[in-house]
């Protein structure tokens, strides 16, 4: 329970999580990243995240404020999925799970 605790301070994102390089995709938006991520790894985010087993953070984008991170969020919902591999590949090419990185970014380790 400690990582619901940690950081939670509003940190407006978009997300995309995978279960493996290439495989199903699902964009989130979330104030509280860390929070939010721990509940989809956990089985507490959406049933679409938890029966496709989708629990690597393949990409995660910082907004200015939550509108503008719904507003994107909306506008990638609608992309093809070759568009979200193609951002992925720019920020992400090995695929790996950012969620550690993410801990460590927003914990100042």
């Amino acid at each position: 329970m400690e990582v619901l605790t940690t950081n939670l301070k509003r940190n407006p994102c978009v997300y995309i999580l995978t279960n493996k390089p290439w495989g199903t995709l699902y964009a989130g938006v979330t104030a509280f990243p860390v929070r939010r991520i721990w509940e989809h790894k956990s089985g507490l985010g959406s049933d679409f995240v938890w029966q496709h087993r989708l629990g690597v953070l393949a990409w995660i984008e910082w907004n200015q404020t939550m509108d503008e991170a719904i507003r994107r969020e909306k506008r990638l919902k609608k992309w093809r999925r070759s568009w979200k591999i193609r951002l992925i590949m720019v920020d992400n090419p090995k695929w790996v799970d950012m969620y550690d990185s993410l801990l460590k970014s927003l914990s100042g380790i």
